[in-house]
Order: C-alpha cells, then sequence, then structure tokens
C-alpha cells in the first residue's frame, strides 16, 4: 500500500473512485457490483485471489467483499482497511450472495435502484465476470432493482495510465531485467548442459524474488519456458515449463514474469544453445528484425489494424511472413487485466477492436510469436511499452538479441 503522494508508485485510489462515481451519476448507475480481478486490483490496491467483490455506493468510500479465509490479509494490504473489507462464509447471512444484498439495499432508498455489475466473455480465465447463477440470485433478491451490465465505466476509467501506475510497471520490468541476467549468467560457458525448462523458471524465479517480485503473476504457468520443437509451436504463445533437458544445438525461450505492487513484468529473452546453423541464425536475424521495427512503429494515433498491415509486409519482403504468428500485442493493466485492448467496441464483442486507434499513455505487451515447427525453431518477444505522440517506450531495458549459448 502506497499512500504518500510523493512516493513514484503512488495512485490516487480515492479519486478513481469519484471518477467512478460520477460516471455512475451520468448513466443513472445506483450502486456498481465489480466482481472482476482487474475491477477489484484497480480500485482496491490489493490482490483478491479468491472469488471478491466490491460494491461503490453513488458518494464515500466502496466496500470489498471477500472469503473470509482471507479478508483480513487482503484488508491490511488495501488503502480501504477493515473497516470496508469484509468477509463471506458459508453461514446463515454470511455467504457472498445475502450479504452483499444487505447491504445494497442499506444503501438504496426502498430497496429500489439501478446497480451496476459487470457481465460479458473473455478468452482470460481468472477475468471475473458475474455469473449466470449469481446473475439469478441477485436479480430475484434485489426485486426492487434493475441489473445494468456497466463494465465500460471502469474500462474506460482504467485506459490511459497514471504515473504511478506506469512507475510500478517500470519496476516490475526492471526486476524481470535481474531475472534474464540470473537466467544467462546460469546457462553460459555450459552451464546450460544437463538443465530442464523448470530449471530455468526456477533461477529466474529466485532473482526477481530476491530483487522483490511478490510473485510470477502469469495464469499461464508462471515464468513460460520452452526448448527445442515446444519453442516452434504455431499456436504456443504459453509454453509453462516442462521437465524438458535443454539440448546442443536446439533454441531456448525465457518468459517471464513479476509483479511489483500490482504493476505486471513481462519479458521475453530467446537463446540458441550452439552450435547453431546458418538456417538457425537466419531465423533469428527475421526475429530481430521485425520486433526491431515493430518498436519503432508503435506510437499513439496508430491502430492494431495498421500496424499489423505494415508488419506483414515487412516480413514478406523479408521472406518470412510464413512464420510470423498474426499479432502484434495483447492488453494489459493492473493485476487481472489482460488480453483486450481498449474498449468492447469493435466487431466482434469481447475481443480487440483491430480499429482501436491508441492514444499516449496507454500501456500495452508488445507480443510477437515466430514459429517453424518443421525446424522445430521459434521464438517469442514480450515487453511492456507506453505509447507516447511519436515514439513508445519499452519498459524492459534487456538487449534484443538472441544470444548462441555455447
Amino acid at each position: 500500500m502506497t499512500t504518500q503522494s510523493n512516493d513514484p508508485y503512488f495512485i490516487n485510489f480515492p479519486q478513481r473512485i469519484k471518477s467512478i462515481q460520477e460516471q455512475m451519476h451520468k448513466e443513472n448507475i445506483d450502486v456498481y457490483l465489480g466482481s472482476r480481478l482487474r475491477t477489484l486490483s484497480w480500485t482496491t490496491d490489493a490482490f483478491f485471489p479468491w472469488r471478491s467483490y466490491i460494491v461503490i455506493p453513488p458518494e464515500g468510500l466502496p466496500t470489498a467483499f471477500t472469503f473470509v479465509i482471507d479478508a483480513a490479509r487482503a484488508a491490511d494490504d488495501s488503502w480501504l482497511g477493515e473497516d470496508h473489507v469484509y468477509g463471506f462464509a458459508p453461514m446463515g447471512g454470511q455467504d457472498q450472495i445475502e450479504q452483499i444484498v444487505d447491504f445494497i439495499k442499506d444503501i438504496l432508498p426502498g430497496g429500489k435502484g439501478r446497480v451496476g455489475i459487470e457481465s460479458g466473455m473473455s478468452n482470460y480465465l481468472p477475468e471475473g465476470w458475474m455469473t449466470h447463477y449469481e446473475f439469478q440470485q441477485y436479480e430475484a433478491e434485489l426485486s426492487g432493482c434493475e441489473l445494468v451490465n456497466a463494465h465500460t465505466i471502469i474500462d474506460r476509467l482504467a485506459l490511459i495510465k497514471d504515473a504511478g501506475t506506469i512507475n510500478r510497471f517500470k519496476e516490475a520490468s526492471r526486476i524481470v531485467d535481474i531475472g534474464h541476467q540470473a537466467v544467462f549468467d546460469a546457462i553460459k560457458d555450459g552451464g546450460w548442459k544437463g538443465m530442464t525448462e523448470t530449471e530455468i523458471a526456477g533461477i529466474a524465479g529466485l532473482a526477481m524474488r530476491r530483487a522483490g517480485s511478490e510473485w510470477e503473476w502469469s495464469f499461464t504457468g508462471g515464468n513460460e519456458i520452452a526448448s527445442g520443437y515446444r519453442t516452434g509451436f504455431a499456436g504456443g504463445a504459453c509454453t509453462p515449463a516442462s521437465r524438458r533437458e535443454l539440448q546442443a544445438g536446439e533454441p531456448l525461450m525465457v518468459d517471464i514474469h513479476s509483479t511489483f505492487k500490482l504493476g505486471l513484468g513481462d519479458h521475453s529473452h530467446n537463446y540458441l544453445i550452439g552450435p547453431a546453423t546458418d538456417r538457425q541464425r537466419w531465423h533469428a536475424d527475421n526475429f530481430i528484425s521485425i520486433v526491431k521495427k515493430t518498436l519503432e512503429t508503435y506510437r499513439a494515433g496508430i491502430t492494431p489494424s495498421l500496424l499489423a498491415e505494415q508488419m506483414l509486409e515487412f516480413a514478406e519482403q523479408g521472406g518470412f511472413a510464413d512464420y510470423m504468428v498474426p499479432g502484434y500485442e495483447h492488453g494489459i493493466g493492473m493485476l487481472g487485466d489482460e488480453w483486450r485492448i481498449g474498449l468492447n467496441d469493435g466487431p466482434l464483442p469481447f475481443w480487440t477492436n483491430p480499429d482501436h486507434l491508441y492514444q499516449e499513455n496507454e500501456v500495452l505487451i508488445c507480443a510477437m510469436q515466430y514459429a517453424c515447427p518443421d525446424e522445430a525453431i521459434g521464438f517469442r518477444y514480450e515487453n511492456p511499452i507506453v505509447l507516447f505522440n511519436d515514439h513508445c517506450e519499452e519498459m524492459s531495458k534487456y538487449p534484443l538479441t538472441i544470444e548462441e549459448i555455447a
């Protein structure tokens, strides 16, 4: 919890709540019932791993509800404190439905009004949308209320990142770089011999923990390590570390994750374990060239579709378009805010709008995958970037190379 305004990681959470309440007033929402992990992170500044909710009244402080076994810890982490973090339990009147219904009724005059909820879909499993069962129960118990989908209020406000959020991401990225350096130091000069992917993940994890990372946040397996043929999956953007042993003459992909105050580090680095062939080096040079081109192109004012068109043309000119997996980014925000970029305003509901116009101080993951399964080789690049009017800034500063390790 960061409460001093001169702290580089300070976020004005009370102002965030007031901004939500202003939007609620404009949209005639009397109470906001949030259930997504991203909403809990953005409003409470605490990690809520259990099924949790936040109730935001028309004025004043919100109250979070989580499983009773974790409520004290969550209250201690959050700026809200114990008076506004409640625990629910499977006892009479204390389960999450009854407890929250009673709380909302106390807010609404006469028990009637419009309750904003969060309903939708995502390819990110721990999103936290309200379930069908929950909706039925709340609708029945709040019979005098209208439940309306209102998640766009949070999505719109969270789109442009403030300085404290950006600085948290930068610190998480600095920690990731320490993890990468630890991996390099461990595998160089033949140190890789006899190592497994899981060992590589552990080396990175220990170094990042020592540097202050709270956990390897990615639900896709923590630190994702792939070697040999596993790097070349065309449908392999997530590679939880396996017990596969590293081998000479193969590629190695190291995609590691850190967490700092709910800001997220996410960076991939690639190696060739020698001896590398000319063909492997050709693939590696292709990948480095398009990553550099992509980073040079990202800025406010461009769209995902326009950037993809330009990068595809670049890859075609280089003769390696067949190996590029379409897509050059995914969304990111405070913990739980992953994958979709921008608002739910595209042609396919709850997917990124390909014509989303990037704005200054948006943060996203520059994410690229190069895959040649027939030759058992592939590479991945991920790095949080912040957009400016004429350029982007990569938050991880680890060198963009593909080293050959002897």
